[in-house]
């Protein structure tokens, strides 16, 4: 569809302020001199910068490709998607049982492309067997292999947690000049330097992570430094502000995109700015709010008025953007979701509305914590050192890392899942008839032997006084 389709082409890639053009209008010339005519990719502010296609036909991929390596510095094969689409179309994870395909495809971009090419790919049943499939991409030509520490089957409430240990595998088993992005279960900040030094990869990619909590990669200001944009509560804990993180993202669709420059606005609210007068609203009785300057009535003008259909991807992925971030805000003030939620694509001054309404959330979120916390209002915040380990399968809950995640809901954080076994109780997530059957067989053949069904345990008294209990596993317990 890239290849074939130039309204798609526009739709999901903006390099230039122009519509794209076709690799033979582009001729040779690599980049364009002007840097003021670059969006995506602009090469003073947005590089390097990877394009990533799904394929199944080399032909078509390099096709495809050559439409975009004038403005990107290399071009990702996406061998991680696990959705039905995926499936139906043969291709991202679907496409892991065909390792010749697999080669064609990157060996295809990797002869005849100007800029390396790349892959992401995810693990499979057993390291071994990820190993060999990781050195199968790599002899294709990949420059650069994006590691996703999940199987394909993990997906939806499914997920479960990566598995950073099949990665450090990799790492110690393939050539050391090998470049390898680790990615899974980054969810915060403090989760990027652990998973490096646990993976040994050479970088950190994040995808859900940075869609709910933009700031991920940026690093939080020392105490007593936090200025407007990041709160930092009595406890030590915080984060930045959705307030200030949506302003600053309306002002680069103002500055980038629109190229004109942003609205004056005031400060960001702190609590400890100086009470402003109440002021009396103003009404406008020129126009009720069912008529507009003209008298007709809205609606029925708006029927009338067929708007042009958004296509610029930077303008019509915003409100998908906006929910993803203002998720914990908008779940409490549904005025704001209701306001998001009639937001059109390239509607800003509809988005700039949603702004003014969270700036307000902010505000009435932080003098409501200045209250409840006033007693404590002459102690300095603390110095929290957080555990950086979040070991979900200890407690087999989720509940560990929502409580080291948690933050007041004016601030920007992540989303966790809760784990599959979480999400079988509550009835999100129920087995297949073929799992069900399984099960039923072996607990039959558990109890056929004289075994109870997982196992039992039996407390034992140790110590010279018989003072400490300790539970041993016994026959049919699973250890390890």
């Amino acid at each position: 569809m890239f290849t074939d389709t130039p309204k798609y082409r526009e739709s999901h890639f903006q390099p230039t302020k122009s519509a794209l053009l076709s690799p033979s209008e582009l001729g040779q010339e690599l980049q364009p001199a002007n840097p003021d005519l670059h969006l995506d990719g602009n090469p003073a502010i947005d590089r390097p910068l990877f394009v990533q296609f799904c394929a199944n036909s080399p032909d078509e991929f390099l096709e495809a490709a050559k439409h975009v390596q004038p403005f990107c510095d290399a071009v990702d094969l996406n061998l991680g998607c696990p959705q039905g689409i995926a499936k139906r179309g043969r291709y991202g994870a679907f496409l892991q049982e065909e390792w010749d395909t697999i080669y064609k495809l990157i060996n295809k971009l990797h002869t005849e492309l100007s800029v390396p090419v790349t892959a992401k790919m995810r693990v499979l049943e057993t390291k071994e067997k990820t190993l060999e499939y990781a050195k199968k991409i790599l002899s294709a030509g990949a420059s650069i292999i994006t590691v996703h520490g999940r199987r394909r089957d993990q997906k939806g409430h499914n997920t479960g947690l990566a598995d950073w240990s099949v990665i450090r595998y990799l790492r110690e088993n393939l050539p050391t000049d090998t470049v390898i992005f680790a990615n899974g279960n980054v969810l915060r900040h403090e989760d990027i330097e652990r998973c490096l030094g646990e993976t040994g990869a050479d970088g950190v990619m994040s995808a859900e992570g940075n869609l709910y909590d933009p700031t991920i990669f940026g690093e939080p200001p020392p105490i007593g430094q936090e200025g407007r944009e990041y709160w930092r509560g009595r406890d030590g804990k915080g984060g930045y502000r959705m307030d200030a993180v949506l302003r600053r993202y309306m002002d680069i669709i103002y500055t980038y995109v629109l190229g004109t420059s942003p609205p004056e606005r005031k400060p960001l609210f702190l609590a400890s700015d100086p009470v402003e007068p109440a002021k009396e609203p103003a009404i406008d009785v020129s126009a009720t709010d069912d008529e507009d300057e003209a008298g007709q009535p809205q609606r029925k003008r708006q029927k009338r008025e067929k708007q042009q259909k958004c296509s610029s991807p930077n303008l019509s992925s915003m409100q998908a953007h906006c929910f993803h971030m203002l998720r914990p805000l908008v779940s409490k003030h549904t005025n704001v979701r209701d306001a998001l939620a009639r937001c059109k694509a390239g509607d800003v001054p509809a988005f700039e509305n949603v702004l003014q309404m969270v700036e307000k959330a902010v505000k009435q979120g932080l003098i409501e914590y200045e209250k409840e916390t006033s007693n404590d209002q002459d102690a300095a915040p603390q110095v929290v050192v957080e555990s950086t380990v979040i070991d979900e399968t200890k407690d087999a809950s989720s509940l560990a890392t929502v409580a080291m995640c948690k933050r007041p809901w004016w601030v920007c954080q992540p989303y966790v899942r809760p784990l599959p076994k979480e999400a079988y109780q509550n009835g999100a997530l129920s087995l297949s008839k073929k799992e069900k059957a399984r099960l039923a067989q072996e607990e039959t053949q558990t109890k056929e032997v004289g075994l109870q069904p997982e196992g039992r345990v039996e407390a034992q008294s140790l110590g010279e006084n018989h003072d400490r209990k300790v539970e041993i596993p016994k026959e049919g317990m699973v250890c390890g």
